[in-house]
């Protein structure tokens, strides 16, 4: 076992995948010399050089596209955006070249792309700089969406990634970058498009995914206090979404939290509350219950404490379902 960091995880697996596929490259706005603003590709430019980490222009339109020409002759790009409000202006090439082209030629052009996005809030920055952009990239058809919420997913789900010959979304949890846990180098991952159960429980069934997953596995500590055995559900993919450990736990325990930091409409957190209505709706003893963010632009930094869902609006939620 090594006890990681999710930055030092997702930077190992990285490594692990260059050193595997000479045709996996590292491109980015500062991923080279600076090693990134979070310095998850710290070292990776000493070690496999400027023909494989490329520090790209600020233009993130210009990086998608690039990648995609390089998926094309047959290379694995590796994308950096530096913050989750930088992505729209590369939304387009996403949308409308990477996630289209396999179907466009009938299969026979693979987009082995990994766009890697550092997401949602808690880090006290600027304008731009914390955003929860999940669901727009769900919702696109031929695009494979996925948020680690730990150092071990983060190690081999950026693997699987990079593996995968479909283009994949990554969404890194920024506010969780420096968090510890034990890593098992050794052990076999769980496949990438599946989500897990992270802790068992018969009360209630929490799900959630990225940075509030901690949280919600701390609401779980917390309600114990008041006789509620919590079950809290990591979903890991969010498209495709793997729903069949959620359906099974909703008919065990009759009452679903659903917990994400993105705006409540038409959101991830939407679309797990219809499909679990949808399969398990004689085994609900309550409403799903959503906690999330606002429909409000992310708000200021000194505000962003009361936009995110923290322990006690999740025990508020899950207090909610239980007066039923």
């Amino acid at each position: 076992m090594t006890r990681l960091t999710i930055s030092k995880a997702i930077n190992d697996g990285l490594r692990a995948a260059m050193e595997r596929d000479s045709k996996v490259i590292v491109m980015g706005e500062d991923v080279g010399k600076l090693g990134g603003v979070y310095r998850v590709t710290d070292g990776l430019l000493k070690d496999f050089g400027e023909q494989r980490v490329l520090d790209t222009p600020l233009a993130e339109s210009g990086i998608i596209g690039t990648a995609v020409g390089l998926a094309i002759r047959g290379f694995r790009p590796v994308c950096e955006i530096q913050f989750d409000g930088f992505v729209f202006p590369g939304y387009d090439q996403i949308v409308s070249q990477l996630a289209k082209l396999h179907f466009r030629t009938q299969g026979k052009v693979r987009m082995p792309v990994v766009v890697r996005i550092p997401f949602g809030g808690g880090i006290g920055a600027v304008e731009h700089h914390s955003e929860s952009p999940e669901a727009l990239f769900a919702h696109v058809a031929g695009l494979k969406v996925v948020a680690c919420s730990n150092p071990a997913d983060a190690y081999w789900m950026i693997q699987q990634a990079i593996a995968s010959d479909d283009p994949v979304i990554f969404f890194e949890p920024k506010r969780r970058y420096w968090e510890k846990a034990e890593v098992d180098l050794d052990s076999e991952p769980p496949p990438l498009f599946s989500s897990r159960v992270a802790r068992k429980g018969s009360t209630l069934t929490l799900v959630s995914y990225g940075a509030p997953l901690k949280t919600c596995l701390e609401a779980a500590t917390a309600a114990e206090a008041d006789g509620h055995d919590l079950e809290v559900i990591d979903l890991r993919t969010l498209s495709p979404l793997d729903l069949g450990p959620v359906a099974e736990s909703v008919r065990r325990t009759g009452r679903l939290v659903v917990v994400a930091e993105a705006p409540p409409e038409t959101s991830v957190a939407a679309e797990v509350a219809a499909r679990i209505q949808e399969e398990c709706f004689h085994s609900l003893e309550a409403p799903v219950i959503r906690v999330t963010g606002f429909d409000v632009p992310y708000p200021p930094s000194k505000c962003e404490d009361d936009f995110l869902p923290d322990l006690d609006r999740i025990l508020d939620g899950v207090d909610r379902s239980m007066a039923w």
